[in-house]
């Protein structure tokens, strides 16, 4: 006679498997989030340009007066002022050290006058992101 609560090899349940699959799942998503702060990507993650917008109003043989017309409020110590590639420290802003919208910053550029299409781009350096390019004449 043979018992009937004993099972046979085909009556075996698959839970080993699905345990061994559900833990080299759970492996490899540790490896990735692991990886990812080791390689330093992590970091990266929250230096993200502010979303703004800006216009030059006035450019003389000295300096270029940039008007912020819209976004987010920009701290000046987080932004370079690039023109033709050469950059300027933000401390050179006039004005409050926290641009809001509406507000104009007078920056000096040191470019040598009669210059043809200068390009002007505003750094945010945190991100490394240029927020604003555009190309203006000096004048003569």
């Amino acid at each position: 006679m043979k018992p009937t609560n004993q099972s046979n090899a085909e009556d075996r349940a698959v839970s080993p498997v699905i345990g061994v699959i559900l833990m080299v799942a759970i492996t490899v998503i540790l490896a990735a989030v692991i990886g990812t702060f080791v390689l330093g990507l992590g970091d990266q993650l929250g230096d993200t340009a502010p979303q703004a917008s800006f216009t030059v109003e006035t450019v003389n043989n000295s300096s270029i007066t940039i008007a912020k017309t819209a976004g987010q409020d920009i701290d000046k110590s987080d932004l370079t002022l690039s023109v033709n590639g050469d950059r300027q420290d933000a401390e050179t802003f006039s004005g409050n050290s926290t641009w809001k919208s509406g507000a104009s910053k007078s920056i000096p550029h040191g470019v040598s006058n009669g210059t043809d299409g200068a390009t002007v781009r505003l750094i945010h350096d945190p991100s490394g992101s240029a927020i604003y390019q555009d190309t203006v004449d000096i004048p003569a």
